[in-house]
């Protein structure tokens, strides 16, 4: 029997969340109706760090950020499609109902275990630069770098878009169903409309002074002038073209046909800021397979993306650093504990901001910052008992000399996260963003389109020594997505990822201590409250027991902010049975059966 657990926001009002999540289950059928009517009354029953039992299964499970797209992808996978062909379904219609986090117009990582291989793949589908890029791309004429914003919205912050070729790779190699077939649900809704979610409706009116820049994005946010709102029904007959067109001829259309040329129209004559962009620069995009990053942690292997992305290296690390320690005898709400994953935390990113780039141009150490021995050094500073004052990168081993400058870009935590495991025991975790809330705010053929190239560093050197992730034509700029499949006795136990800007890094990181040290399940790590410390301030989710930890970090020498850390994991635990989680912070929804 199906079961299925929809996920209310943080602090939302309830009887509203339970009738929007009910109007999306009332258009989608009698099957998802059944299960909707099962759950209706758990809907918003609990909070952030509450204790809900996860949602569990035998065969197969989805967990995805919105109802509809969750519900795609279980409707693929009840027909026996794999966790390959249900992402394709799920990713459609979140570019749809989500449009502010991921889309055709964006990139992804992606990890995929293969149950009858037994192997791990990872495929690298991130934006590039275009041909045009400079190192003074996002540098103002006296030669500084340009405010974030100003760089952010038009056509100049635009990368080629990834999505679109890895959607093909993906049912290239482990697709079952029909291609077409998997573009049914997202346009239906893209042809008839859907329910404008409290989400959606909420970063509209958050980004309305950027959104009605543009005419075609104006238009389609703003109907008649007014902001759409929640309960609203949208259609995108723009969007509904383009799925036939990739539909019926796959990819190639988006990358060389009617669609690119619209997408390089778009770009180049982005009023104020336009970008380089063009045809070629489309036509060159390829999807790249990557070795998975694996790190030792306890007796399991933490696995995700290698660069371009930081984000297993430095869950690698912040975990690898933490081995000697004993957590499990700590607790959650343990200052001591939290001393200790924080300042691990900061040491990853001292040397993520130093090392981690684009591997196919700048070498990066990805066995030397992994190393045991390495890490074991690292982890024996967090020996005291206050605040590390020092967090300087360290010295990983090169296979030969190199100097690079230390970057801090910014990256924003506007992107979604899908796992799955499906009823022949493949699993994918994937991680997919456009950057920003609705990217650089410029819209082509009914999609938004990313601002990833924000992610490079503004600046090419520091005191004349380069930045190994400045701009440069074709590269990849530095994530911190981290899509991750964690294995014990060479099996998946823990499928998991989160949006969530840089600090998906320490969202993730800590999940996995909940589930590894803290015997946590997948519902309970995804509605742990966030401890989150980057680069020395400690932040500290507002209105969670977090807060009770503010002093106690304090006098340890922290810098403490209390914030609303808004992530969105979404964690599938692998035993007897399945069991799947969440985010309350967000739309989510897990499904399985």
């Amino acid at each position: 029997m199906a079961t299925a657990r929809p996920i209310k926001s943080f602090r939302r009002c309830c009887r509203m969340r339970a009738l929007f999540l009910a109007l999306m289950f009332a258009a989608s059928g009698a099957a998802a109706q059944q299960a909707a009517d099962a759950v209706a009354p758990e809907v918003g029953a609990f909070q952030v760090g509450e204790a809900v039992a996860p949602v569990t299964a035998e065969n197969w499970m989805v967990v995805a950020a919105h109802p509809l797209a969750s519900k795609a992808g279980a409707r693929v996978l009840r027909q026996g499609g794999t966790a390959a062909d249900a992402m394709i379904a799920v990713q459609l219609v979140l570019g749809l109902v989500e449009p502010q986090s991921s889309g055709l117009g964006g990139g992804a990582f992606l990890v995929w275990w293969d149950a009858a291989a037994q192997t791990l793949t990872t495929l690298d589908a991130r934006e590039t630069a275009p041909q045009g890029a400079t190192p003074l791309l996002f540098q103002n004429a006296a030669g500084q770098p340009m405010d974030f914003f100003d760089a952010v919205v038009g056509g100049r912050s635009v990368g080629v878009p990834g999505t679109p070729m890895l959607l093909g790779e993906a049912h290239a190699r482990w697709g079952r169903l029909d291609w077409a077939d998997l573009f049914e649900e997202a346009h239906d809704h893209a042809t008839n409309g859907f329910a404008v979610s409290p989400r959606m409706a909420a970063s509209i009116a958050a980004n309305a002074d950027t959104l009605d820049r543009f005419t075609a994005t104006r238009d389609y946010y703003f109907p008649q002038g007014r902001a759409l709102r929640e309960g609203d029904t949208l259609k995108n007959p723009a969007y509904a073209q383009t799925l036939a067109t990739i539909a019926q001829n796959g990819p190639a259309p988006f990358y060389i046909g009617d669609i690119a040329r619209q997408i390089v129209r778009a770009v180049q004559t982005a009023p104020g800021n336009p970008g380089t962009l063009d045809l070629l620069d489309l036509a060159l995009y390829a999807v790249k397979e990557r070795p998975a990053v694996c790190a030792s942690y306890r007796a399991y292997e933490v696995c995700g993306m290698g660069p371009p992305s930081s984000g297993a290296i430095a869950v690698g690390q912040t975990l690898g650093a933490l081995e000697a320690y004993d957590l499990a005898a700590y607790g959650p709400q343990s200052p001591d504990a939290r001393r200790l994953i924080g300042d691990a935390s900061r040491l990853a990113f001292a040397d993520r901001g130093r090392y981690v780039a684009d591997a196919d141009f700048v070498p990066v150490p990805v066995e030397g910052m992994l190393d045991p021995a390495y890490l074991a050094a690292r982890g024996a500073l967090l020996g005291g008992d206050a605040a590390l004052e020092n967090t300087d990168p360290g010295q990983p081993k090169f296979d030969h000399a190199l100097n690079w400058a230390d970057d801090i870009a910014v990256e924003a935590p506007s992107t979604s996260h899908i796992s799955i495991v499906d009823s022949y025991g493949n699993a994918l975790s994937m991680t997919t963003t456009i950057e920003n809330a609705f990217g650089s705010r410029v819209m082509a053929a009914g999609f938004m389109l990313n601002n990833e190239l924000t992610d490079f560093s503004f600046a090419s050197h520091e005191n004349g020594v380069p930045i190994a992730n400045a701009v440069a034509p074709g590269k990849r700029p530095r994530s911190s997505m981290a899509p991750t499949i964690v294995l014990k006795d060479g099996a998946p136990r823990l499928v998991l990822g989160s949006p969530g800007g840089s600090r998906i890094i320490p969202y993730v990181a800590n999940a996995i201590i909940g589930y590894v040290d803290w015997g946590m399940d997948a519902q309970a790590i995804t509605a742990m409250p966030h401890l989150v410390n980057r680069f020395g301030t400690y932040d500290l989710e507002e209105g969670t027991d977090a807060e009770a930890l503010a002093q106690p970090l304090r006098d340890m020498g922290y810098e403490v902010e209390l914030r609303g850390l808004n992530s969105g994991l979404h964690a599938i635990a692998i035993g007897d049975a399945l069991t799947g989680g969440a985010d309350p912070r967000r739309e989510g929804l897990a499904i399985g059966e």
